[in-house]
């Protein structure tokens, strides 16, 4: 327990130091939430309240604590996420080269989905914003949730997106802010290649690697395809990207994978978010908010402790090697998505 009040404590100088507005109360329930996830390493409730340092005796009433937390109102995930956001992606745009940014979906509960935005961080990504709905399907486009981060963003900073589905909306939000994208597509989607008409997906069939300045579907979005179908995968990735298509530009698109070890990391094989039963969205909301900071806290934690005790593999000068084959990136298939509810 008072691993987790240290924790606690540190984290909420750190909330302190970046939010100086942020009401006491909130900071200080917030921070003890986030401490006792890293220690119960579990999104469920009854596990979070049992592990909970408070001094009731009764599970029940440290579990209605939690409750109370997730549905305050106050407690914006918005607000709070941006400043950490900031300093990720500031980061990200120091070296000069496009800050790349996934947009995908994933179910958290037999009832929700959350569309994610994350930034991509070497093999990994990190949350920057999210919606979360009830819905069965695709949440589809959310255009505040775009606007939130792109306020975030560092100035002159270049971006790609890499979305799984794209649609018209999407690529034309894109391009009125001048974002590079590679946003897979159906195949069932209309396309207009001047007077001719035919679909994504027959494309694909007919062997079709690129196309430039054709329009999809009746909203007549006009951007570039790149297609790839490689031997061995069930599905072709059918591609819209802002650049003129080439097989590497393409494979590009590989990037997006980044958010599937994060979305692990909130499931199944990290906290369990899908074990929560929760039924309402706003808490949903804000219990992703605490798993996110929770994985900041992990994140950072790591590194400052690889910059002063690193292993002896860490101290060793990373010799160069050619990269990995790009045939070397599986498309798989659309089910395999995050974006699926699988």
């Amino acid at each position: 327990m008072d691993g987790i009040k240290e924790i606690a404590d540190s984290f909420g100088a750190e909330l302190k130091h970046r939010l100086p507005k942020q009401r006491k109360t909130q900071r200080t329930k917030l921070a003890l939430l986030v401490a006792t996830m890293l220690d119960v390493r579990s999104a469920n409730l009854m596990e979070l309240a049992a592990g909970l340092p408070r001094e009731a005796d009764r599970t029940d009433m440290r579990y209605q604590w939690i409750t109370r937390l997730l549905g305050n109102p106050l407690v914006i995930s918005d607000e709070i996420m941006e400043p950490f956001s900031r300093e990720v992606l500031e980061r990200a745009a120091a070296g000069g080269q496009p800050i790349v940014l996934i947009l995908d979906q994933s179910k958290v509960s037999d009832r929700h989905q959350v569309l994610m935005l994350a930034l991509r961080c070497g093999e990994r990504a990190l949350p920057l914003a999210w919606r979360v709905e009830e819905t069965g399907g695709a949440i589809g486009f959310e255009k505040a949730l775009l606007d939130a981060v792109v306020s975030w963003l560092p100035e002159q900073a270049t971006v790609r997106l890499m979305g799984f589905y794209g649609t018209a909306d999407l690529i034309g939000w894109c391009q009125e802010c001048e974002w590079d994208y590679r946003l897979r597509l159906k195949g069932n989607l209309v396309m207009f290649d001047g007077a001719d008409k035919t679909t994504t997906g027959k494309c694909a069939r007919d062997r079709v690697y690129s196309l430039e300045n054709v329009d999809l579907t009746g909203r007549r979005a006009r951007t570039h395809i790149g297609i790839i179908h490689d031997p061995g995968h069930a599905e072709p990735w059918i591609i819209a990207m802002s650049e003129k298509p080439s097989y590497l530009r393409t494979l590009e698109y590989a990037d997006r994978w980044g958010i599937e070890p994060m979305f692990s990391d909130f499931k199944s094989r990290g906290f369990g978010i899908e074990d929560t039963q929760l039924r309402y969205a706003d808490r949903l909301d804000k219990l992703i908010l605490v798993m996110s900071l929770a994985l900041y806290v992990a994140v950072s934690t790591g590194q400052w402790d690889a910059v002063h005790h690193p292993t002896p593999s860490e101290k060793k000068v990373p010799r160069t090697s050619p990269g990995k084959s790009p045939e070397a990136e599986p498309p798989g298939s659309p089910e395999e998505s995050a974006a699926s509810s699988s």
